[in-house]
């Protein structure tokens, strides 16, 4: 028998297999959770996959998938403990906080983000700043809106909280974007902007799907809209003069808050709301009146001599309700001039009358005289501070009866002037002031003249003049137009800086107030002796008058001096050349159309008339005067006994 060997290199062959066999094994209990972690991503990446908007035209970098998020549990519990239902929209974050989607047409450009779905920048294409830079009326975070709400396990939270996932779409020349909050696959609360081709319209609309499992509806849900108003027009005074927070509610009624103080109120059956400022707007426009709406206006401004990035703030809390536990909101933004007819394009809107153009008779004759006039001028001249001037002379040539109404009672009061001196001489001393007004007034109803006629036309003229206060401050049409030395009649005229700041006068010199103020100073001066005229001649123990009229020949131009500097120069314009005018017809009605000798003669002729039936005004107004004479003398003569 032959002797068996021990062959060592099979011995070293079974060690090997066996330790190759124990790694193996040692390895296994760890691959199994490798394996099974690895399904749960792939079925993660699916539905994130499913949320990344695909859409031709979108501007957006691909939406983070899950496998970052889902790896680290321990973050995602964290999140799930803060957030519950909507743990996944918290932690969509990758560090791009910037990623934003963009509509835009040939007036707008909107920027959206993920973070809270919404708009982060809106810019104005078409304008500038005063300053020559691009108009922005959402930039920098100058703008929020959100929607607090309560969950159904009773967290506080709100959308600013969480990353929204973009959907875009084109139709008909309309774009669209849906950013859409999930809490599942098919659950959903979404922002959805819809922007109009080649216009300032943009279709906001809150909507959602399943979200009745995710938030509590029985409590109070509310949408809040906050907005810092830039700074945006050369004159920040004068801008701030005309920003405003507006609102139409029940049914067409209209009005603002404090436009200079910090204001806050409660508004039922709100059908718009609108953060104005002098020359651009941000109206929101409800599909269905809102129950009740609170709002807050604060000027921003402590030192009108200094320089600021915002003028007011304006914030909008707005109540929402469920149907059905859902949320289908259909709402409407216009972003852009306050144009009057341009928002007057809008119809049962009726967006214009977020411009203040004045109240009653100074809105009537700004709508249906001034702004159509304005209009007619436009459509042939391009020069606006030639349209102003044209304007003027319309004006003026339509008031100048009035002036001649006047200044023929002044002609008729200066007739009469010797005769009420003799009525003085006849009845001297305070005991006699009674008797005095009677016999003054007897002479001038025979000779039918009232010092009424003739202060009457110019109080007519008062709704012109303010009508125009209001146009021009919110004309859109004169912003950085210029004429002559101003380069913007919207804004005043600088033709001189100063080192140090005056109050209410400013650091500046405005020439166009300055030109107003000496033709202001001697169309008073022309019409002095017109007014002397006018008063009856000076009586013991009442006021002198003339010294009055003195004061204010100087008095008014320095007001318009001071008060107008900082407004804007194409309602300076506008009262220059109008004084120019008035001196001119002045000095025509009385140095060519009023003769005094024919007036002389008209006057003693209806003296002469038979005297006319007092009506029952004068009637009474002559008893009264009577009574009151009769105990003015009873009472002397008890003083004398």
């Amino acid at each position: 028998m032959e002797e068996k060997k021990f062959d060592f290199n099979s011995l070293i062959g079974f060690v090997l297999i066996g330790a190759l066999l124990l790694w193996m094994m040692s390895r296994q209990p760890d691959q199994a959770p490798k394996d099974q972690n690895t399904n749960q991503v792939q079925d993660t990446t699916a539905v994130a996959t499913d949320e990344t908007p695909q859409s031709e035209g979108q501007k957006e970098e691909a939406l983070p998938t899950a496998p970052a998020l889902i790896s680290d549990s321990l973050a995602y519990a964290e999140a799930y403990k803060k957030f519950g239902a909507f743990a996944y929209s918290s932690t969509l974050d990758t560090g791009k906080n910037d990623s934003i989607s963009v509509l835009e047409n040939d007036k707008i450009k909107i920027s959206i983000s993920r973070r809270g779905g919404q708009i982060t920048e809106l810019l104005l294409k078409e304008f500038k700043t005063y300053d020559k830079k691009p108009l922005y009326l959402i930039h920098d975070g100058n703008t929020e809106f959100k929607m607090d709400f309560s969950t159904a396990d009773n967290r506080l939270l709100n959308t600013g909280l969480f990353y929204f996932v973009p959907e875009f779409s084109e139709e008909n020349g309309k774009q669209s974007l849906i950013m859409k909050l999930k809490t599942g696959p098919d659950t959903y609360l979404a922002y959805k902007y819809t922007l109009h081709p080649d216009d300032y319209l943009v279709d906001f609309e809150i909507l959602s799907n399943g979200m009745h499992k995710a938030i509590d509806t029985n409590k109070d849900i509310k949408f809040t809209w906050d907005m810092k108003m830039f700074h945006t027009e050369k004159s920040v005074n004068y801008q701030n003069m005309y920003t405003m927070l507006n609102y139409r509610y029940d049914g067409d009624e209209y009005d603002h808050l404090n436009r200079m103080k910090t204001e806050e109120k409660t508004i039922e059956k709100v059908h718009w709301i609108a953060y104005k400022k002098q020359f651009f707007t941000s109206i929101l426009d409800f599909n269905q009146p809102i129950e009740k709406i609170h709002l807050f206006s604060e000027n921003l401004i402590e030192d009108e001599t200094i320089d600021t990035v915002y003028t007011k703030r304006f914030t909008s809390v707005i109540p929402l309700k469920t149907d059905n536990g859902e949320f289908a909101k259909h709402w409407r933004f216009y972003f852009g001039p306050s144009d009057y007819n341009l928002l007057k394009t809008y119809g049962d809107k009726h967006y214009e009358k977020s411009i203040n153009i004045g109240w009653g008779i100074f809105g009537w004759i700004n709508k249906f005289i001034i702004i159509p006039v304005f209009n007619a001028l436009k459509s042939i001249i391009p020069n606006y501070g030639l349209i102003i001037i044209l304007m003027t002379i319309v004006i003026r040539i339509f008031m100048s009866p009035l002036v001649y109404k006047s200044y023929l009672s002044s002609a008729k009061m200066k007739v009469l002037r010797p005769e009420m001196e003799e009525i003085n001489k006849k009845y001297p001393g305070k005991e006699n002031a009674m008797k005095r007004q009677q016999e003054t007034m007897e002479l001038q109803r025979k000779a039918g003249v009232s010092v009424l006629s003739g202060c009457i036309p110019s109080l007519l003229q008062m709704p012109v003049f303010f009508a125009l206060f209001r146009f021009f401050p919110t004309n859109f049409d004169l912003r950085q137009k210029s004429f002559l030395w101003a380069d913007d009649l919207s804004s005043y005229d600088n033709v001189l800086n100063l080192p140090f700041n005056i109050p209410i006068y400013g650091n500046h010199v405005s020439l166009f107030p300055l030109l107003a103020s000496i033709a202001i100073f001697f169309y008073m001066k022309m019409s002095q002796s017109q007014q002397a005229n006018m008063q009856p001649p000076a009586q013991e123990g009442m006021p002198d008058m003339q010294k009055m009229m003195k004061m204010m020949l100087y008095i008014s131009p320095l007001m318009m001096l001071f008060f107008f500097n900082q407004y804007g120069s194409g309602l300076s314009l506008y009262y220059f050349i109008s004084n120019l005018l008035t001196l001119g017809i002045m000095f025509v009605i009385k140095n060519y159309v009023i003769d005094e000798e024919k007036v002389h003669a008209m006057v003693q002729k209806k003296k002469a008339e038979a005297p006319k039936k007092k009506s029952k005004f004068r009637q009474r107004l002559d008893e009264a005067m009577r009574q009151a004479q009769e105990q003015q003398e009873l009472k002397q003569k008890k003083g004398r006994k």
